[in-house]
């Protein structure tokens, strides 16, 4: 058997995947639709939409099997990540990557199989269409296409979710995608017993900058605090502008020290973005940081509102300086 290996862009497939807020989720029928047609159109016992997460493949929808996840190291659709047209196995019995697997030889006994990957509008396949038989089968060319045009349905619903989840301004996350996506990564997290650390970042003063120079100018230093912030974070780490002057990093395997120490590279990052010429304003940042307790943090929002008291606790002490 040949496990399936990570794909170059693994880090940003996967936040990507987080940030729909998809996983774990219940079955919804603009996806079931898609695989009732996939069995009948294609003649197949099974039709899954399935996403492939960091240790699995989960289904959003799952027409004629009855589990909601395999392993990912077991799985077809994970091979289906290093390409953007149909993965297609006649016979896995006489496939070398698959013979041995443990789904061929034994239930739900694959043979055939057809997986086209559902890819996001920057180039990331998270998971694909596909259709499972247990019999050795070919299809002809108007079957793949039609394969090709339910996944394509699949992938509409996806991308209209993504620019529900993005900041327009920025290209980071919103607050909305943040939440999905935070909510996602603890879920990670807890299952694993890694630590967790969400910094909440506030400009000082951001208002005032706004009335003197104008809201072009606060633009452009928002951009450049986004752009500060991506050169900065891992791109497995999720992050957004939640709305205004405020931003949000989720670190992921990062206790107290390691946020710490996060926050001073984005300090010596950031303390280079200011002024875009002389007669712009340099502005300063505060910092609030929660440490994951999955005893007081069932959720990304209790840890948010935790890192959001912290920063104003952080400004007031500075102004109290002042």
């Amino acid at each position: 058997m040949h496990p399936p290996t990570l794909p170059a862009d693994e880090d940003q497939r996967f936040q990507a995947l987080q940030s729909l807020g998809l996983l774990d989720t219940p079955p919804e029928e603009r996806f079931d639709v898609v695989t009732r047609l996939a069995r009948r159109l294609l003649d197949a016992p099974v039709a899954l939409v399935s996403l492939v997460a960091d240790d699995r493949q989960w289904f959003k929808s799952a027409d004629g099997l009855n589990t909601r996840e395999m392993a990912r190291d077991l799985s077809f659709c994970g091979h289906a990540l290093h390409g953007t047209d149909i993965l297609y196995v006649p016979d896995a019995t006489q496939d070398p990557r698959f013979a041995d697997n443990p789904l061929v030889t034994g239930d739900p006994w694959i043979r055939f199989y057809a997986g086209c990957p559902l890819v996001t509008a920057a180039g990331h396949v998270l998971g694909t269409l596909c259709v499972i038989d247990h019999q050795p089968r070919e299809l002809d060319a108007r079957q793949m296409d039609d394969l090709r045009d339910l996944a394509s349905l699949v992938t509409r619903d996806i991308r209209t979710m993504e620019l529900a989840l993005d900041d327009e301004l920025t290209g980071l996350s919103n607050r909305r995608g943040f939440l999905a996506m935070g909510e996602q990564a603890l879920h990670v997290c807890r299952r694993n017993s890694m630590d967790a650390s969400l910094l909440y970042l506030d400009l000082d003063d951001f208002k005032s900058i706004n009335d003197q120079y104008g809201h072009a100018t606060g633009d452009a230093m928002l951009r450049r605090f986004a752009v500060g912030l991506e050169e900065t974070i891992r791109h497995s780490d999720p992050r957004a502008r939640l709305g205004g002057d405020e931003f949000a990093v989720l670190l992921t395997g990062a206790g107290p020290s390691d946020a710490n120490d996060v926050l001073a590279r984005l300090h010596a990052r950031l303390s280079d973005v200011g002024p875009t010429d002389n007669a712009s304003p340099a502005f300063a940042w505060s910092a609030g940081i929660a440490h994951y307790d999955p005893q007081r943090h069932a959720t990304i929002h209790e840890l948010l509102q935790e890192a959001d008291r912290e920063m104003y606790s952080s400004k007031g002490r500075l102004r109290s300086l002042d």
